[in-house]
């Protein structure tokens, strides 16, 4: 075996590793980090908040850290598709950038809401919290899968059907986010769905592992 052939194998094998690895810290920071009741009160905020203080911080970290593997991993796949340099692969970064943004955003009122002072900022971490759960659905989630997904249908890094369910996906979000634009707090298994995007991941972070060796080389 050529010493490039190990390297592209092990790139390969690290690459998918960082999806496998940033799926599972989101479906654990999900798992932990449950969400309030619907119009709770201040007060009961408050208490749900001190009760479940540890549990929220870890599920903050743990969900602003885990898609940055998964970008990390998708940038990956554009790389092995050859696309860093044509539309779709400069489209996928952007929407890595959009989707990282709203992330971080929401994450940021994760932990502002466990502050105390003035009482009233709980209400409204909560309020924009409810808010920036509509850009996912709205602009982040399709910016992301849907170019990546173009990318993956004109390559052989995947096998095409991952690119055409990318593509699906992306239009399912966009989709969800026009029909519940009017909905100020987004219905829960709304916002279940986007547990679906996670699936996706794995797979395709578990094929590129088990592909390692097929795959060529690496475009320039």
């Amino acid at each position: 075996m050529k010493k490039h052939d190990i390297s592209l194998r092990l790139f390969c094998i690290l690459s998918g590793s960082s999806g496998i690895v940033g799926v599972l810290m989101i479906i654990i920071s999900f798992t932990i980090n449950a969400a309030p009741p619907p119009g709770a009160t201040v007060v009961q905020l408050t208490a749900f908040g001190k009760q479940n203080f540890d549990s929220i911080l870890l599920g903050a970290w743990l969900q602003a850290i885990g898609p940055f593997f998964i970008i990390l991993f998708a940038f990956a796949l554009v790389h092995l598709a050859g696309a860093a340099k044509l539309l779709s692969g400069w489209m996928t970064f952007f929407g890595a950038v959009i989707l990282m943004t709203v992330s971080l955003i929401e994450i940021t009122f994760y932990i502002a809401v466990m502050f105390k002072d003035p009482p009233v900022s709980i209400l409204v971490c909560m309020n924009i919290i409810y808010a920036v759960q509509h850009l996912y659905f709205i602009i982040a989630a399709p910016a992301f899968f849907i170019p990546l997904g173009i990318v993956l249908i004109g390559s052989d890094a995947l096998p095409r059907l991952f690119g055409y369910m990318a593509v699906l996906l992306g239009m399912a979000f966009s989709i969800l986010g026009i029909i519940f634009l009017f909905s100020l707090v987004l219905p829960f298994w709304v916002t279940a769905f986007a547990g679906v995007q996670a699936l996706w991941w794995l797979a395709a972070a578990i094929l590129l592992i088990k592909r390692a060796g097929k795959i060529a080389y690496i475009p320039e």
